[in-house]
């Protein structure tokens, strides 16, 4: 992608040189020449074909955060042996109804 980048930036540049060069040419029009025809579009395709790897960045450092995170919770706190520090990870079913509890009250028909 940056092959492409430097090849349209070389290609621009050059634009604007004959745009000075020329006799019926100026700085000025060689400077606009530059800028929007080769530095805001190449700017603006560099910043969209780098979003997806952004992305990718953003995402593996709050992983690593998060893996930051985990092993600072894991070292502080010292679970008794056989506890695990994730939630359900007992396989176990969670607190089921008692029997004998308190009845529902319902309306009498």
């Amino acid at each position: 992608m940056y092959l492409v980048v430097i090849g349209w930036m070389y290609v621009v540049l050059m634009m604007s040189v004959a745009e000075a060069s020329n006799s019926t040419g100026s700085i000025l029009g060689a400077i606009v020449t530059f800028f929007l025809y080769g530095l805001l579009p190449v700017v603006l395709v560099v910043y969209v074909m780098r979003t997806p790897a952004r992305r990718k960045e953003i995402k593996a450092r709050e992983a690593a955060e998060h893996q930051a995170q985990m092993a600072r919770l894991a070292a502080n706190a010292e679970p008794a042996s056989g506890v695990s520090l994730d939630p359900d990870a007992g396989g176990h079913a969670s607190g089921a109804a008692e029997q004998g509890g308190v009845a529902p009250v319902r309306k009498e028909t």
